[in-house]
């Protein structure tokens, strides 16, 4: 492939990589919300976050944007592959030692390990839940599928693995903070939408998006556990 080849595929998957990503965050606000009804105690919180699961899984229009949400991610995990191996490749490796720290955040240096955790977190997360709640053997209750005593089960210190269970999540989450901080205002960079004017108030969304949303996240296996103590 020519330079130009190369520079013109470049940014096509950094276009790529940034709209996916811009998506995927639209999802986390999505089942955040849904997230935080285990904060609801006993039977009126089961209800709510059953009904909610039942309705991410039922719904024709929400099952569509699931299987966009499922294409995202994998698109976005092959070209963050792609773009960190031809970045190495591209940087004199004696340059990247000394001047790293300087050029660039740690987030930005370390996304591939970043996404690389990420990605182990979100096939341990779908083998526990999402495949449960629509191949295995499910609980009912009140006529739905109760995901809501499998995810407390899980959560529970009656669960010889559920303090590991935790604190794996909650490294996710601080995994996934870093990745957002940078990857929320790279994206729009990418895109090209960067303005003195605004770019500001992109940065400090991107640090109020990629700290808050992981913090919630990190809270509801924390608070589950304790409750159950």
């Amino acid at each position: 492939m020519s330079n130009n080849g190369l520079l013109k595929s470049s940014l096509a998957k950094k276009y790529l990589m940034a709209l996916t990503g811009l998506f995927l965050c639209t999802f986390l606000l999505g089942h955040l919300a849904g997230n935080l009804q285990l904060f609801i105690s006993g039977g009126e919180g089961q209800q709510a976050f059953n009904e909610y699961a039942e309705f991410m899984t039922t719904f024709p229009l929400v099952k569509i944007l699931s299987y966009l949400t499922y294409a995202s991610v994998l698109f976005h995990i092959v070209d963050g592959i792609v773009l960190t191996m031809r970045n190495r490749k591209s940087r004199p490796v004696g340059y990247v030692k000394e001047k790293g720290s300087a050029n660039a955040s740690w987030s930005s240096r370390n996304m591939g390990i970043l996404g690389t955790i990420i990605a182990v977190f979100l096939v341990s997360h779908m083998q526990t839940f999402w495949y449960k709640m629509h191949f295995g053997a499910m609980p009912m209750h009140e006529g739905l599928k109760d995901l809501h005593t499998v995810v407390l089960a899980f959560f529970s210190p009656e669960n010889p693995l559920g303090l590991i269970a935790v604190v794996g999540y909650v490294l996710a989450q601080l995994a996934l903070s870093f990745h957002l901080v940078h990857g929320f205002q790279s994206g729009f960079q990418s895109l090209g939408l960067r303005h003195p004017k605004y770019t500001p108030v992109i940065e400090k969304t991107g640090y109020l998006f990629g700290i808050g949303v992981p913090l919630l996240f990190a809270s509801i296996p924390v608070f589950l556990y304790i409750t159950q103590l």
